[in-house]
């Protein structure tokens, strides 16, 4: 199992932007999907954005105009760039790889997320 990594996490103030990249991102037979997912302590993850890997791309809807992402196949990098953020957009960021296609809200569909690394953490202030 390839374990993913992320970076690019960091401080900003409300309307800033980020980039974000998940390093590893390889597809294979084993991963149809490579997609973000975020975590606030106390509650539900959350998933934001996916790509699988003929390209289609999904961001969960109150993500969208917010949120892209995209990819540089050839160095198996994923990125999700973010504008406009919030405060409620806080929260540590994974990239994770899915064994099946992407659902429509930046879902894995198999529901098994598998190989994020230790996240990035991405704090708004108001």
């Amino acid at each position: 199992q390839v374990q993913l990594m992320e970076s690019g996490g960091g401080s900003v103030a409300a309307g800033g932007s980020l980039r974000l990249t998940c390093a590893n991102a390889i597809y294979s037979r084993s991963t149809y999907g490579i997609g973000w997912f975020r975590q606030v302590p106390g509650k539900e993850r959350e998933d934001v954005a996916c790509m699988d890997s003929d390209g289609d791309a999904a961001v969960r809807y109150p993500m969208k105009g917010k949120f892209q992402i995209s990819r540089e196949k050839a160095k198996n990098l994923i990125y999700l760039d973010m504008v406009n953020l919030r405060p409620e957009d806080t929260a540590m960021y994974y990239c994770a790889s899915c064994p099946a296609y992407c659902g429509r809200s930046a879902t894995c569909r198999s529901g098994e997320w598998n190989g994020w690394g230790q996240g990035t953490q991405v704090t708004v202030a108001s």
